[in-house]
C-alpha cells in the first residue's frame, strides 16, 4: 500500500492507489475473505476481498490474478470481468488511504488456500482467510468491505454479472 495523503510537488493532491480485488467464487459459490486487523489494535477486525496495487506499468488484470496469488496461494483461476467499481478512503496503519477498485469476478475450483507472499504490512495485519456461503455473509455480523457486500454478491449470484460495472457509492471512513 501506498501513502495518498502527500500532496504533488504543485500542492495537488495525488491520484488515488489503482487497485484490483477478486471476487473468488469456488464451484459451490462461496466467496474467499481475508481477515484483517489494525496492527495496533487486533480488536479491530474486518473481512475484506483479495486484491491490492497496481505495480509498475502492470494491468489491473495482471494485478489481480498476482495479489490473489500472493494473498491466497490460488493460482488455478477464471479471471471473469470487472463487475463493481468504487471509489475509497480509509485509515489504516497510521496513514490515510485514497482507492479507486475494481472488482473481478473469478472462479476456482482451487479451494485449498496456502498465503505465501505477503507483504511485512499484510503479514502485521492478515489473520486468515476463509470461504463464506452467501448466507453466511448475510449473517455476519463482522464489519466487511465493501459494505453491501453480502447484498451485492446475492444479486450477482441471482442476475449474474452485469453488462457494464456497477459504480458502487464512495466509501469514505
Amino acid at each position: 500500500m501506498t501513502d495518498r495523503t502527500d500532496t504533488t510537488a504543485d500542492g495537488r493532491k495525488p491520484e488515488p492507489r489503482r487497485v484490483a480485488r477478486v471476487i473468488l467464487l469456488d464451484p459451490d459459490d462461496r466467496i474467499l475473505l481475508l481477515h484483517g486487523y489494525e496492527p495496533d489494535a487486533p480488536d479491530q477486525t474486518w473481512w475484506f476481498t483479495p486484491g491490492g496495487g497496481l505495480e509498475g506499468d502492470e494491468t489491473h488484470e495482471q494485478a489481480a490474478l498476482r495479489e490473489l496469488a500472493e494473498e491466497t496461494g490460488i493460482t488455478d483461476v477464471d479471471l471473469g470481468p470487472v463487475v463493481w467499481q468504487r471509489v475509497c478512503s480509509f485509515p489504516f496503519d497510521g496513514r490515510r488511504w485514497d482507492q479507486d477498485e475494481w472488482y473481478y469476478l473469478a472462479r476456482t475450483t482451487q479451494t485449498a488456500t496456502a498465503p505465501a507472499g505477503l507483504t511485512e504490512l499484510e503479514e502485521r495485519s492478515v489473520a486468515g482467510l476463509r470461504w463464506w456461503t452467501s448466507a453466511e455473509l448475510s449473517a455476519a455480523r463482522e464489519t466487511v468491505y465493501p459494505t453491501r457486500l453480502a447484498e451485492l454478491l446475492h444479486t450477482l449470484l441471482d442476475e449474474g454479472p452485469p453488462s457494464a460495472p456497477v459504480v458502487l457509492a464512495p466509501e469514505i471512513v
